[in-house]
């Protein structure tokens, strides 16, 4: 299968590199040299490309909104499988959906990746067990489907999980953009630059993703603002049973909250 990647970030890189080990004929597309040519040299890609000609399958590796312009005004080969990587779906749903389109759509979210970034952070075995969620509408070509859902194994995935665009992102905006939120406002606090010495792995854990990239955050966190700002809500919420409890001094009322917290974990684990 002709496999055409635009964008050798993190993510585009770390699946071309993936799918190129799998056996397919995988070629690059990026705005820069610099990481095409990195991702050549480190036997990525096969070789580079400027358009989508001859493509079986197009990955768009690419900011929401870039990835939105290219969904609607790519020159795709007629019947062509055209998926990205964003972490936001039903905007991108929206664009396909917006008139006729040549080629078929298939929207793909890895749920993967590091703190840092660029085609010199990519792996192809980044994707070695981990989620990958595909989406689905109406007018989903089911063979394309099946065909994306082939590809994400290929890549090594360990759960390929089919939902709407619109379950995705109200999922998405609990289990990654909220923790990216909290993460952020989490390492502000003016103690925390004289925290060495005083860390551990809960800090670790809270503070891990606090430093990715800001744009590309931002962007997914308006295109999915009602559903982030509901979880925001309920978690600020939560914070204020938490504060006013303490301030109260109310110990019962502290166990109580976190006892429904664990019995939440427990439920979680034990469903997964």
């Amino acid at each position: 299968m002709k496999i055409i990647v635009y964008g050798m970030g993190i993510i585009g890189a770390s699946f071309a590199g993936a799918l190129r080990r799998a056996g397919h004929t995988v070629l690059g597309r990026n705005r820069g040299k610099e990481a095409l040519s990195y991702a050549l040299e480190h036997g990525m890609i096969d070789a580079v490309t400027q358009d989508y000609s001859g493509a079986d399958v197009v990955i768009l590796a690419l900011p929401p909104r870039v990835t939105m312009h290219e969904l609607d005004e790519g020159n795709f080969p007629e019947g062509c499988i055209v998926t990205d990587v964003c972490g936001v779906k039903a905007v991108l749903e929206d664009v396909v959906c917006s008139r006729p389109r040549v080629y078929r759509y298939v929207g793909m979210h890895p749920m993967a990746g590091k703190e840092t970034s660029g085609v010199r952070s990519a792996s192809a075995s980044l994707f070695s067990g981990a989620n990958i969620i595909l989406t689905s509408y109406a007018g989903t070509d089911r063979a394309a489907l099946e065909s994306v859902r082939s590809l994400a194994a290929d890549a090594g995935a360990g759960r390929i999980l089919v939902c709407s665009a619109r379950q995705h992102d109200r999922m998405i905006a609990l289990t990654s953009q909220l923790a990216h939120v909290v993460a952020n406002a989490y390492v502000t606090s003016p103690l925390a630059a004289a925290c060495k010495g005083f860390t551990g792995g809960s800090f670790q854990d809270m503070s891990r993703v606090a430093p990715v990239d800001e744009a590309m955050w931002a962007e997914l966190f308006c295109l999915d603002s009602a559903c982030l700002v509901s979880e925001l809500d309920r978690l600020i919420g939560r914070l204020a049973s938490f504060r006013d409890a303490i301030s109260a001094g109310e110990e019962e009322a502290i166990r109580a909250l976190m006892r429904e917290g664990k019995e939440c974990y427990a439920e979680f684990f034990h469903g997964n």
